[in-house]
């Protein structure tokens, strides 16, 4: 009877050896990479939260005083508010206070329920929108085609609820009707301005817009985000899509 030995000889303790030797340096590794992952994710925010508010506080004193006029005229059309506030969604889901300079009449909200039936996305799409909308005032119109209406988010920049760029933020009863696919577009702070605002605005139909924001939330980056803003000043200028 032959009897086989339950003991490594040398050569497989060697070879048991080296295989754990690098079991450790890849361990090291990994866990170096992951480390650097998250610094890059830290400084990337950071670096972005930056810009945010240095461009955001100098724009707000670049056109404080076009805001004075904008909010003396629409205090004069019919003695209501000078700001619209609504709560949006954020990143996450988180809510918050959204600012835009008054463009509708003060009942407007309880004015757009016999409107549905005219939604430019249809009559039961997420989003509402509609060309010649009547309850838009003479001022309200100039702001809202040179988007003069958005400038007091820039607050919100500041404050941290929102960003430069990032998809815009939904109103909560539009969120309420978003699917799993379409909550994608709440990881991330949302912003002033993102791809669809460039690129049509309200011409952009809803499901074109979370293909739109989860494309810029999958390759977001501060270079990208430079060429959006550049690419937000023509689109300003020329209006497409702003009613």
């Amino acid at each position: 009877m032959t009897h086989h030995s339950s003991s490594l000889t040398d050569k497989e303790l060697q070879q048991l050896e080296v295989r754990l030797a690098r079991a450790r340096v890849q361990h090291r590794l990994n866990a170096f990479g992951l480390q650097l992952w998250c610094l890059s994710g830290k400084s990337g925010y950071w670096l972005k939260r930056s810009v945010d508010i240095t461009v955001a506080a100098s724009a707000l004193i670049v056109a404080s005083p076009i805001m004075f006029i904008v909010a003396l005229l629409i205090k004069l059309t019919d003695g209501g508010p000078v700001l619209f506030w609504q709560t949006r969604v954020g990143k996450w889901g988180k809510p918050f206070d959204f600012p835009k300079f008054r463009s509708m009449v003060v009942n407007a909200e309880g004015v757009q329920k016999t409107l549905f039936t005219d939604n430019q996305h249809g009559s039961e799409g997420v989003t509402f929108k509609i060309k010649n909308d009547p309850r838009i005032t003479k001022v309200g119109r100039f702001i809202r085609k040179s988007s003069i209406d958005e400038l007091p988010q820039l607050w919100c920049v500041i404050k941290g609820d929102m960003s430069l760029v990032g998809p815009r933020p939904a109103l909560v009863r539009e969120v309420k009707r978003y699917t799993l696919d379409d909550r994608r577009r709440l990881d991330t702070t949302p912003g002033i301005t993102c791809i669809w605002q460039v690129s049509g605005r309200a011409e952009i139909p809803f499901p074109e817009q979370v293909k739109l924001d989860v494309q810029y939330i999958q390759e977001q980056s501060l270079l990208g985000d430079i060429k959006l803003l550049l690419k937000t000043i023509p689109a300003v200028i020329t209006g497409r899509g702003a009613y």
